[in-house]
């Protein structure tokens, strides 16, 4: 969410998480969306800055409210301050068929989705029809080996953040 408010070609719109960690994972992610500051980007301390226009925030509302039917609403961030600002909002438990699972919203919107095994989350990041950029986090040497032979994207980030690709 942080530096492009989700704007970015590369930012993360879907995490696909192991059943093994998956509530955790969204009660931490939940506290760290509560702590995101949305603002102006001139202002120190902003996290999440302005969507690009009121067409580009408008259509990500419709979204929103798209993803209010489809999934579980984990969170919507707060938006404080006039202008074309959007609170990071978190949906869990989305399916693959979901059009916020399916379609590119460019904005602060993730979709959390659950996997049994490293071999279907990887089944679940192929599922979509655009595939610039993903990114896989593991201790497992054989789960990364596998996500380089069949994770089917134009960029992979391994361990580490998939913005600000040098």
């Amino acid at each position: 969410f942080t530096g492009y408010a989700g704007q970015k070609c590369s930012a993360c719109s879907r995490a696909i998480v192991h059943t093994a960690i998956y509530d955790n994972f969204l009660d931490r992610l939940k506290e760290a969306v509560l702590s995101l500051r949305v603002g102006n980007p001139e202002e120190p301390g902003t996290q999440v800055g302005p969507v690009i226009d009121r067409r580009a925030q408008s259509k990500i509302q419709d979204y929103i409210e798209i993803g209010k039917k489809e999934a579980r609403l984990l969170i919507e961030g707060a938006v404080t301050e006039s202008g074309w600002y959007i609170g990071a909002t978190v949906f869990a438990d989305v399916a693959p068929a979901h059009r916020i699972a399916q379609e590119e919203i460019f904005g602060p919107i993730l979709s959390v989705m659950n996997a049994a095994s490293f071999e279907e989350a990887l089944t679940l990041a192929n599922s979509t029809a655009y595939a610039l950029t993903g990114g896989v986090y593991s201790r497992s040497p054989a789960n990364l080996e596998q996500a380089r032979q069949q994770f089917d994207v134009g960029n992979l980030y391994l361990n580490r953040p998939i913005t600000g690709a040098l």
